[in-house]
């Protein structure tokens, strides 16, 4: 009922475990850098959890150990998507290998059998599905393994994540291809308003979503997408699980702490209540308000998939029906997104994917969106409320100021130790380019160390 993401470096893999969620998420996707180090280190990491020969002591001093076996969370580990390559690896004939195959097949070679052993098995959350296609591709996948390990067919549990608008219009036909394999279907809210922004860019005013901030899991479209999601889950006997927590608790605002607590709270009940069997969160203080929730809903069981939703009926057009919010595009949304977009690309250009902005837990779907939502707003002309239109020149002068405001924040040594001017510079490139690049990752991993 309490799922914690994170990335798989050493100190998130012994907090995660400990942190008192029923599943932690290893992250090697949205949240992870795809260096060498973080690929293999997160491996290796994993290992070592499992073996109970993990520790980590903090610069500080402070030391980490794990807790006894029983009160660990169970791993479910999340591979790369299959569209960006492993460039470290080749494969026998010379072509490149699929980040997504390296980290499922590295994981699954090497703890397969050491999680059976422990009671447990390879699970496995899917990132990024456009179509049922790429389900049976996963499915081809798994038999295949199984097979090679000589293990029973169905020893793997895999979840699908329906973060992109083409895959809402397809669950059915996912968790048939996945049938023998499935768990269920997650609601991934920050890549699905990616996907929303990145299939229908072009498409005219009616599809021009206002500051992402203002899009939350009330908009009628995106009712329309997780009640579809808990009714077809819930049909098909399987488990339906809820969106990002993605606040960032602050020990030193306490009145903060309090507004935001209340809005992760509305969020987890409506969850709960809407048929939802768990959700996620991405820091350990929210995980007792998660599980609060859910205990008041579902008490002594362990799901709520008797709960069928027949009640339920959704459109095609509904899942599609942006003009319905009222917000629009306003130029601190503007600023917002060029501001995100730089600190979180700088700081997965030096190898870390999982990163606090502004009290959020920020990963590459949240910089996607920021991007996205900058083209599409430059290409649609939008004014915003203060009379600006968005053009390319109005984001570079925005981009300019705040690289300027980032050198005086973080001072001239850090600034110069940084990687800013790149991160200022991809994220224009990516905004302002007249042919939209498919994923940031692609030509961020070029640079990546």
């Amino acid at each position: 009922r309490v799922e914690i993401t994170g990335p798989t470096d050493r100190k998130m893999t012994i907090n995660a475990l400990n942190s008192g969620a029923k599943v932690w998420l290893a992250d090697f996707e949205d949240a992870s850098a795809p260096t060498w180090a973080n690929v293999i280190g997160g491996q290796l990491n994993l290992i070592d959890a499992y073996e109970r020969r993990i520790d980590f002591t903090s610069p500080e001093g402070k030391s980490y150990t794990l807790l006894p076996d029983d009160l660990l969370a169970t791993v479910v580990t999340r591979p790369r998507g299959w569209h960006l390559d492993e460039r470290h690896l080749r494969a026998a004939d010379g072509s490149p290998v699929p980040g997504a195959l390296v980290d499922f097949g590295l994981y699954f070679f090497h703890n397969a059998r050491r999680l059976l052993a422990k009671g447990k098995g390879p699970y496995f959350y899917l990132p990024k599905t456009e179509s049922y296609l790429e389900a049976r591709l996963w499915n081809d996948v798994f038999v295949f393994a199984q097979d090679h390990l000589s293990l029973p067919q169905g020893t793997i549990r895999a979840t699908v994540l329906i973060e992109t608008i083409t895959a809402a219009y397809e669950m059915d036909e996912i968790l048939y291809e996945l049938r023998d394999h499935a768990s269920g279907l997650n609601a991934g809210r920050w890549d699905y308003l990616f996907s929303i922004v990145k299939n229908f860019r072009d498409g005219g005013p009616g599809f021009v979503l206002p500051d992402r901030n203002a899009v939350t899991m009330t908009a009628p479209f995106m009712r329309a997408y997780t009640e579809l999601l808990v009714r077809t889950c819930h049909k098909r006997g399987a488990h339906a699980i809820g969106g990002m927590a993605a606040f960032i608790p602050s020990r030193r605002d306490p009145e903060v702490n309090a507004v935001a607590f209340d809005k992760v709270k509305a969020d987890k009940d409506r969850e709960a209540n809407d048929g939802f069997d768990g959700s996620w969160v991405a820091h350990p203080d929210l995980v007792p308000v998660a599980r609060a929730s859910f205990d008041a809903v579902l008490g002594d069981r362990p799901h709520q998939k008797d709960r069928l939703r027949e009640d339920v009926r959704v459109t095609t057009a509904q899942l599609i029906d942006i003009a319905s919010l009222d917000a629009r595009p306003t130029h601190n949304g503007l600023r917002n997104a060029v501001q995100v977009g730089i600190r979180y690309i700088e700081a997965w250009l030096g190898g870390l994917g999982a990163v606090a902005i502004f009290n959020l837990m920020e990963d590459a779907a949240t910089a996607e969106i920021s991007r996205s939502q900058i083209w599409q707003w430059v290409n649609a002309g939008i004014v915003f409320e203060n009379g600006e239109k968005a053009t390319a020149d109005l984001v570079r002068e925005v981009a300019a100021e705040e690289l300027a405001a980032i050198r005086e924040e973080v001072g001239e040594d850090a600034f110069a130790a940084g990687r800013w001017n790149q991160a200022h510079d991809l994220l224009l490139r990516v905004a302002l380019d007249e042919n939209y690049t498919e994923f940031l990752t692609l030509p961020a991993y070029e640079l990546l160390g």
